[in-house]
């Protein structure tokens, strides 16, 4: 196990930073209309930003773990943002990106692989849990910073929709992961506060918590109610639910634009 940490440990991988480029790329021509579709604009803009906070997510896991004791974080690369160093891309990466997709949602994965007998603290495990969704708490409110800051004036409305869209992502995946479910960051919070025995029979359920939440989103009332909880949450920070389902719209250009969103998006800004 190392003892110190090497200065190319922090590196930031051209993986990452390519990502950050088609995030940027993309978010201009959306800003600009400049494509020719501007569903695929979004797409491409939402769909690089969402994996850019999920690197940054396993990153703050990272970051925390090597500050509070586990030199070994470095040499396994998770602290250089690469997506693909991860213990499971699929679950931290693919996965994500596919329930973005296929539901709307920002579903959690699960990546960073901590030596947690190097680190001593109840606390310091609880905050190194905590510091993923914090991170997603973080990316929600710098997405919606121009909704609460009452900041519009010359943001182009489907630019807005599709901040709109990111921010649900990043506050679906905030809560979902502070949730006190076995395998996902909730329970890591409070799993050092637990008896021994609660911990040992729990521990069997932890590979199967993200699937049991991702199950329980099916059903119709508690899907209902978790995004009654979500729009609330977004209303508090100034976006209207109109705003983030015009970008969920805009998002899926493969399913045709609403005609709804459509002439809403022809309304001049403000």
């Amino acid at each position: 196990m190392p003892t110190t940490s090497r200065r190319s440990d922090w590196r930031v991988s051209p993986v990452f930073l390519g990502i950050v480029a088609v995030m940027a790329v993309t978010g201009w021509a959306v800003w600009t209309d400049y494509a020719a579709s501007a569903g695929l604009a979004v797409f491409l803009f939402v769909t690089s930003a969402w994996i850019v906070s999920l690197c940054l997510h396993e990153y703050a896991h990272a970051a925390t773990a090597h500050h509070s004791g586990d030199l070994s974080i470095g040499t396994k690369g998770y602290l250089s943002l690469n997506p693909l160093a991860y213990t499971h891309a699929l679950l931290s990466i693919v996965l994500p990106v596919l329930f973005v997709i296929l539901g709307g949602i920002g579903l959690p994965g699960g990546a960073v692989f901590v030596e947690r007998g190097s680190i001593r603290g109840r606390w310091k495990h609880s905050l190194i849990s905590a510091a993923g969704p914090l991170t997603n708490v973080l990316f929600a409110l710098v997405c919606t910073a121009p909704f609460w800051l009452d900041a519009l004036d010359g943001v182009p409305l489907v630019f807005q929709y599709a901040l709109g869209f990111l921010a649900l992502l990043q506050v679906s995946a905030a809560i979902l992961n502070f949730l006190p479910v076995p395998g996902l960051d909730g329970y890591g919070v409070i799993e050092p506060w637990l008896s021994y025995r609660i911990r040992r029979q729990v521990e069997p359920l932890a590979p199967f918590g993200l699937l049991l939440v991702f199950a329980l989103l099916f059903i119709p009332a508690l899907n209902a109610v978790f995004f009654d909880a979500v729009d609330a949450v977004l209303s508090v920070l100034g976006v209207d639910e109109l705003v983030s389902a015009c970008g969920l719209d805009f998002y899926r250009f493969w399913e045709g634009e609403s005609e709804y969103c459509a002439a809403y998006t022809l309304r001049p800004a403000g």
